[in-house]
């Protein structure tokens, strides 16, 4: 199995692209291979076979990871499908960090069976995380929004 080469130049690149952007994680993948950069109190990056790429048993899910899906703030997918944080291309985005929403106020779409369900906000508060990019897939259960 090929792997991506590892290079700390090149994590470091895609590190600043996260600052830049303003975007919490960014992953390029190849065949047999990702690299995922995270961005949050620490840059933290992985390299994993995409066999492996599966969720971990509960034992050994990071700390961080389990913190995110038990926030009582965390908006996750209700369904597998195709994450846009837009109503359509060049639209501006439903919500950025740092916003006041609304219970009910639509944060994200996801297009499934060629569907766009609105995903909406279940409690009143600020936008405090966007895990999710748009055009990005997304997972039953997968935290995509982070709500303080």
């Amino acid at each position: 199995m090929a792997r991506i080469p590892i290079d700390p130049d090149t994590i470091r690149a895609l590190a600043a692209v996260l600052v830049e952007t303003g975007l919490t994680e960014i992953e390029i993948a190849d065949k047999d291979s990702r690299i995922r950069v995270v961005r949050g109190g620490g840059i933290a990056t992985t390299v994993l076979p995409v066999a492996s790429a599966a969720p971990l048993p509960p034992a050994i899910v990071p700390a961080a990871v389990q913190d995110v899906a038990a926030h009582p703030g965390a908006v996750t997918s209700p369904m597998v499908g195709v994450a846009y944080l837009s109503p359509e291309p060049g639209a501006p985005v439903f919500v950025t960090i740092g916003q006041q929403v609304a219970v009910g106020q639509t944060l994200l779409l996801i297009e499934a069976m060629k569907t766009f369900n609105q995903i909406k906000a279940h409690k009143s508060g600020t936008v405090a995380s966007i895990l999710v990019q748009s055009g990005a897939p997304v997972e039953y259960g997968e935290v995509l929004i982070i709500l303080e």
